[in-house]
Order: C-alpha cells, then sequence, then structure tokens
C-alpha cells in the first residue's frame, strides 16, 4: 500500500474486497429470491423490509470497525507491532460484545420497530420473525466483520473471499432446503443466514489464530486495552453515528415506501438488493481508500495521499457508471430473478432508474470520506453527512413529499442523487482545509 503504482494496487485490494462484499450481501438476496420464488409476494415484502432497520442497527456498531482498520493500517505502516496486537485482541472483544448487544435490541424490539415503520399489516408477523431470527446471528457477523477489517488493515482481502465463499454457498443450498423441502417460509431464510454467518465467523478467528506475530489472535490474551479502544471509538464513532445517520433516513424512506402497499414494497425491496451489489462494489474503493491513506501516514509518505484519493475517485466513478448502467439496462430481467409479478417488475423498475444511473455519485461521496478518515479526520466528514445526505433527504420527505403533487415514488427517490451530489461538494471542500492543515502539522514537527 505505501510503494508501487497506485491504480494497481488499488485493484489487487480491491478486487477481493469486491467478491468478498458481493458474496456477504448474496446472504440477504439469497433469503429474498428463495422467498420471493417459492413463498409469494408478502413473505419477499417481509424480508426485503427490514433491511433498512437491520442496517440501522449494525451501523451502531460497525463503524467501530473501520476505527480498527485505520489504527491497524497505520501501525502497521509505522512498524509498531506491540500496538497492532493489542488493537487486533480488543477488536475482536468488542466485536463479540457488540454482537450480543445487538442480538438483545434486536430480539425484544423487532415488532414495536416494524410498526413504528409503518410495515404492512400482512407482512409484519413474517417481517418480525425473520428480523428476531436474524438478530441471534450477530455475535458472529460482527466478529467476521471486525477480524476481516483487521486483514484488510494489513493488504489481505483474499482470505475473507473465500471464508464468505464456503459461507455463503451453505446459505444458498439451507435456503433452498429449509424453504422448498421444510416449508418454513422466512423463518428457513432467517436461520440459514445465521448458520452461514456463524461458519464465517469461525473461519476468520482460525485465520487469525494461524498467524504469525502481531497479528496473532490468542484467546487468553483477549481483553480491551484502554487507550487503543478510546482510539477506536474516537475515529469508529462519528463513523457509526453518520451510519445510523443515514440509516435513520433510509428507515423513514422505507416507511414512506411502505405507505404505498405490499406491491410497491417488493418491487422497492427487489431492487434495493440489485442497488446493493452495486454499492459494495464502490465501497470496496471507500474502504481502500481508508487503509491506503491510513498506511502512507504511518509510513510517513505524506505525497501520495492525494494520489490515492484522486485515482480512488476515477475507479469508483467508472464502477458506478457501469454497474448502474448496467443495473438499469436489465432491470426487468434481474427483477425477474425475484419475482414473477409484473406490478412488483414496474416498482422495481421506477426505483432502479432514479438510484442506480446516478449511483456513481454515492461512490464518489464516500472515498472523499474515506480520504478524510485515513488522514484521522473523523467528526467532520460525520457532520457533513448529517447536514448534506441525511437533513436534506428528510427535510424533503416532511414538506414536500407530503404534497399530493409530490407523493409520489419518483419524488421519494430523486432525494438521493440529489443529497449525494451535494455532500460530495462539501467534502471536497473539508478534504482540502484537513489536507493543508495535516501537511502545516507535519512541517511543523520536522522543522522542530
Amino acid at each position: 500500500m505505501c510503494s508501487g503504482p497506485i491504480v494497481g494496487r488499488l485493484l489487487f485490494f480491491t478486487v477481493p474486497l469486491i467478491l468478498s462484499s458481493v458474496l456477504q450481501l448474496l446472504f440477504n438476496a439469497a433469503d429474498v429470491v428463495v422467498v420471493g420464488k417459492y413463498a409469494g409476494d408478502n413473505s419477499l415484502a417481509a424480508v426485503g423490509s427490514v433491511v433498512p432497520l437491520v442496517n440501522l442497527l449494525i451501523s451502531a456498531f460497525m463503524g467501530l470497525s473501520i476505527g480498527s482498520n485505520v489504527l491497524a493500517s497505520r501501525y502497521r505502516g509505522g512498524g509498531d507491532e506491540s500496538s497492532l496486537s493489542k488493537c487486533v485482541h480488543t477488536s475482536v472483544l468488542v466485536s463479540l460484545i457488540s454482537g450480543l448487544i445487538l442480538t438483545v435490541i434486536g430480539v425484544i424490539f423487532a415488532q414495536p420497530i416494524l410498526v413504528l415503520m409503518n410495515s404492512p399489516a400482512e407482512t409484519l408477523p413474517l417481517a418480525s420473525l425473520y428480523l428476531r431470527i436474524y438478530f441471534i446471528g450477530m455475535p458472529a457477523s460482527m466478529v467476521y466483520n471486525f477480524g476481516s477489517a483487521i486483514l484488510r488493515a494489513v493488504g489481505d482481502t483474499k482470505r475473507p473471499m473465500y471464508y464468505l465463499t464456503v459461507a455463503g454457498v451453505v446459505n444458498v443450498i439451507l435456503n433452498l432446503v429449509f424453504v422448498i423441502r421444510f416449508h418454513m417460509d422466512v423463518a428457513g431464510v432467517g436461520l440459514a443466514t445465521v448458520i452461514s454467518q456463524v461458519i464465517s465467523a469461525a473461519l476468520v478467528v482460525r485465520c487469525l489464530m494461524g498467524e504469525e506475530g502481531a497479528l496473532k489472535l490468542e484467546i487468553k490474551r483477549l481483553s480491551v486495552d484502554r487507550d487503543i479502544l478510546f482510539r477506536i471509538i474516537r475515529i469508529g464513532l462519528p463513523a457509526s453515528f453518520q451510519g445510523m445517520l443515514f440509516s435513520i433516513s433510509n428507515v423513514i424512506i422505507q416507511s414512506s415506501v411502505n405507505s404505498f402497499g405490499a406491491t410497491v414494497v417488493a418491487g422497492n425491496s427487489a431492487a434495493m438488493n440489485i442497488e446493493g451489489f452495486i454499492y459494495v462494489s464502490m465501497n470496496a474503493f471507500y474502504q481502500a481508500c481508508i487503509s491506503f491513506v491510513s498506511a502512507n501516514v504511518g509510513a510517513r509518505k505524506h505525497d501520495r495521499i492525494n494520489k490515492i484519493v484522486i485515482r480512488s475517485e476515477a475507479c469508483v466513478i467508472v464502477t458506478g457508471m457501469v454497474l448502474g448502467g448496467l443495473a438499469y439496462l436489465f432491470g426487468h430481467e434481474l427483477l425477474s430473478i425475484y419475482t414473477d409479478s409484473d406490478a412488483v417488475i414496474s416498482a422495481g423498475l421506477i426505483r432502479l432508474m432514479y438510484i442506480s444511473l446516478p449511483y456513481f455519485l454515492c461512490g464518489m461521496m464516500d472515498v472523499m470520506v474515506g480520504g478524510l478518515r485515513g488522514l484521522g479526520s473523523a467528526v467532520l466528514p460525520m457532520i457533513v453527512s448529517l447536514v448534506g445526505a441525511c437533513g436534506l433527504r428528510l427535510l424533503w420527505i416532511f414538506t414536500l413529499f407530503r404534497l399530493p403533487r409530490f407523493h409520489e415514488t419518483r419524488y421519494l427517490y430523486i432525494t438521493y442523487p440529489v443529497s449525494w451530489t451535494v455532500t460530495f461538494l462539501a467534502h471536497v471542500i473539508c478534504y482540502i482545509i484537513v489536507k493543508k492543515k495535516f501537511d502545516r502539522n507535519e512541517l511543523n514537527k520536522f522543522v522542530h
């Protein structure tokens, strides 16, 4: 990450990461496809409608894994093996605790939260059941995500991909068996997801335990180093808060979608799953930008930082434009994978038009955030995202969208590209300011 051609290194890093993220997304996509084809549109709407809520609760803790990633990259880049070892053990224990907290929240409050989201009455029992089962697997999910964040920090994106391949195959097979053979409906796909999450977590833990040196995980050494935890929280908590804010706005938008009935909810759910594959492909460059910038900060190769951000932006624009265009161009065929209903497909195509085509704007916004976080700026991008993205969406929903003239799904979806554009431009200005301040501080250190 600290030498050689940047674009080649970025692609070498991101391609396995993209494949890993796609496989992880297939956990939920397989659930949606199987229930849509073999259990009906109500089950499809039930599974798909909980995605924004799941993302909201997971975001509360997943931002901390970004803190682990930034620290581990910086320690490895700077050759601080002792701190890297403490970071590994603290991160794994924090992931377990986070997962247990999420399990309790998800199991107890699943139905009340779905009621607040205006979930259609015909899908509420199924959605509540799926959500409760899904959150039983949260400790395993958190362990995998924190563990893979540690591996990414040292440049290893291949082994997490292999582990998710194994878990993904198991998930798809169990989906088919539980739903088609045993007629377990949403409970079957939820259980299949939990089992696959446990497998991926076990494999990444086994990987870390087999490592040598500072990356080696020893169960008896699991403990929370207060200094490391404070640094993880300082970097990761704003990221968690930002993720929650985005998820809250998406939950509110999902609530608005729910008001149009089960058919629109099902179409929205299917389209959202298709978009997920585009998002994780772009998000890989965001994660790469964080790791590369952090590693070069640790190695004091500051001349590479701007180049990393610019090249990451170029890669994410190409990725987003190509995949977003293909998703819309083949939208009917892709949506047909999830459902046989023409009404549901039509509803999904509307979302793909307004969100998938300009999706590259979201990737551009995220990469700028990655550059800021890699430089150690955590609070500023959170504030900008709060105002620029979430604020604009909520303002639109609670004002113009309430008017009969604008009360259509297309006017709901258009808030996404508008908010991405505004927030990206604000992040560019923030990056220029932060980078200049960073360069001045480093120059003063060198002079003194």
